[in-house]
């Protein structure tokens, strides 16, 4: 552990990668919380992402005690960070940990790596609820938070239809703007889809 833990503190981020590669080829109980504390502040994005991979790779129930307090961190990484990897980690029943405070998480960061998560976990019976709390999201944030917002509620599917629509009537232009858009996307999506079914029936007739 020693040796993990200065390997992730070198400045050299192909030497961190490294680290953050065997702590998940090589799993062990006490390599948790060193690998929490590395997602807490680790600057390069390809470390952050092998630090998730590596985090998946560790026994699954200590893996969900070291990150359900990572949820509510003070730190904006740290809470981004853990919703990712629970995002990875792919099992719907952690769906309810997607609370409604990383939803309109004041940094839009956290708030789309949310939106992300949810977008994935949603069991089918929460995606109205899910699409309610989504579209009080729209306008925020520059053009890659709002695009982003707009990927995932495509994400989740017809359920975004109508919520929409009554939001391409709102009086705030960001909002109206990012409504219409975001149908078009949807509806370009569908079309693609379908003409993608259409073209592989055509290939095994």
């Amino acid at each position: 552990m020693a040796t993990l833990e200065s390997m992730l503190a070198s400045d050299d981020q192909s030497v961190r990668l490294k680290a953050a590669l065997a702590a998940g080829t090589y799993p062990r109980l006490d390599f948790i919380e060193v690998l929490l504390s590395q997602c807490r502040h680790e600057p390069d994005f390809f470390v952050r992402d092998t630090l998730s991979w590596a985090l998946m790779r560790q026994e699954r129930e200590a893996v969900m005690r070291g990150l359900i307090p990572e949820l509510t961190s003070p730190i904006a990484q740290a809470r981004s960070q853990a919703v990712h990897t629970l995002s990875k980690i792919g099992d719907k029943e952690n769906y309810s940990l997607i609370s409604l405070s990383l939803l309109h998480d004041p940094e839009d960061s956290v708030a789309s790596t949310a939106w992300r998560a949810a977008s994935v976990l949603v069991p089918d019976d929460q995606k109205d609820a899910l699409v309610n709390v989504l579209i009080t999201q729209l306008g925020r944030g520059d053009s890659d938070t709002q695009f982003a917002l707009t990927r995932f509620l495509c994400a989740i599917g017809d359920e975004i239809l109508e919520p929409l629509k009554e939001a391409t009537k709102s009086s705030n232009e960001e909002i109206r703007v990012q409504a219409e858009f975001t149908l078009m996307r949807y509806r370009e999506m569908k079309l693609e889809s379908l003409s993608s079914r259409r073209s592989l029936g055509d290939k095994n007739s």
